[in-house]
């Protein structure tokens, strides 16, 4: 399993998962049809690394491409990031998020199937827990989703399990991620979101950096210490480090198993709020406004699974994660800067 394709590998998890396959001996072929994403982020991986990777600019709902670009790879394993991601967007337009998401991972699963490659680690979300029932948030809680997006995520691990029921020579990593946040340590890569950010730290970078006046909190009166929400925020980096784990997990026996990965431990919006103040010295002012419908009060990961079946933990703490993510911010005001 050394040749990898990596689907959506110019994205914002992709990008630093292609630094750490590349500095682990990995030969990397990225797909991506560059929809919310650019090249600049691989040329950058490849500046990190100082070592090349391929890059194929197409569609995985294109089946006869993605056939020919995992024969002409010689790919032995795909991860697989490509799909759109936004809450928000997948209740506005739930076809395309389906098109995209689905159908896309079943064309994908085809190609595979057609040219004999069957392990495959899939980029899930916590999304599919759905509202908590009980927290910590472990794999045996029940699945459901609240939105299109989560949805999509739920039936893609559906298929897979049912695929690995039906023919066990297939092998499957689901990664299930709760709130990915930070940058490459370099500051030459991460989250460079198109037009206003749906997640909270490129928000809170962008009021810091003064490209936003203020930091809309979206409620303050939920049952948490501070009455604003709870999550549980991971180093991009480590998420990308248990994508390697999951691969190298494939290569011991053909299963399918699904993990969280998170750090277990819940932040609030102003924790957050108050640690990027001291990361960047810089202030971020907020304005409370009402709850938004769908969100929970606290949301946060039981990773023991991970650690037991992985060997993996993470291990940058919230100071690394907001250094980090400033650290790309300021050096990059407008992102990759990139005619897209």
């Amino acid at each position: 399993m050394n040749k990898i394709l990596v689907t959506g590998g110019a994205g914002y998890i992709g990008s630093h998962t292609c630094v750490e396959l590349l500095n682990a001996g990995y030969e990397v072929t990225v797909l991506d049809n560059l929809c919310n994403s650019g090249r600049e982020s691989l040329r950058r991986v490849q500046r990190i690394t100082n070592k090349a990777l391929d890059f194929v600019q197409g569609d995985i709902r294109d089946r006869a491409d993605v056939v020919d670009v995992l024969r002409r790879s010689a790919a032995t394993a795909v991860i697989h990031f490509a799909g759109l991601k936004a809450v928000g967007e997948s209740v506005v337009n739930p076809l395309a998020y389906y098109d995209n998401n689905v159908v896309g991972t079943i064309r994908l699963l085809e190609a595979m199937a057609e040219c004999g490659i069957k392990s495959l680690v899939f980029s899930s979300s916590a999304t599919v827990y759905g509202e908590p029932q009980k927290l910590p948030l472990a794999e045996d809680h029940p699945l459901s989703a609240t939105n299109p997006y989560g949805r999509s995520k739920l039936v893609i691990e559906h298929i897979l399990r049912d695929l690995f029921r039906s023919d066990p020579s297939w092998c499957f990593g689901i990664l299930r991620y709760f709130n990915p946040v930070g940058a490459h340590a370099s500051g030459l890569i991460g989250e460079d979101p198109q037009g206003t950010p749906n997640n909270l730290l490129p928000f809170l970078a962008q009021v810091a950096v003064g490209k936003r006046d203020f930091l809309n909190v979206w409620g303050n009166d939920y049952a948490t210490r501070d009455g604003t929400g709870v999550r549980d925020y991971v180093h991009v980096v480590d998420l990308a480090l248990g994508h390697l784990a999951a691969l190298r997990k494939l290569q011991t026996a053909r299963q399918c198993f699904s993990v969280n990965l998170g750090t277990g431990t819940g932040y609030s919006v102003l924790d957050m709020v108050h640690a990027f103040e001291r990361s960047s010295g810089k202030p971020v002012p907020i304005r409370i406004g009402p709850r938004r419908a769908g969100d929970v009060a606290a949301c946060y990961a039981d990773s023991s699974l991970a650690h037991a079946l992985l060997g993996w933990q993470a291990q940058r703490d919230l100071e690394a994660m907001c250094v980090d993510a400033w650290r790309w911010q300021a050096m990059n005001p407008n992102g990759y800067q990139e005619i897209r």
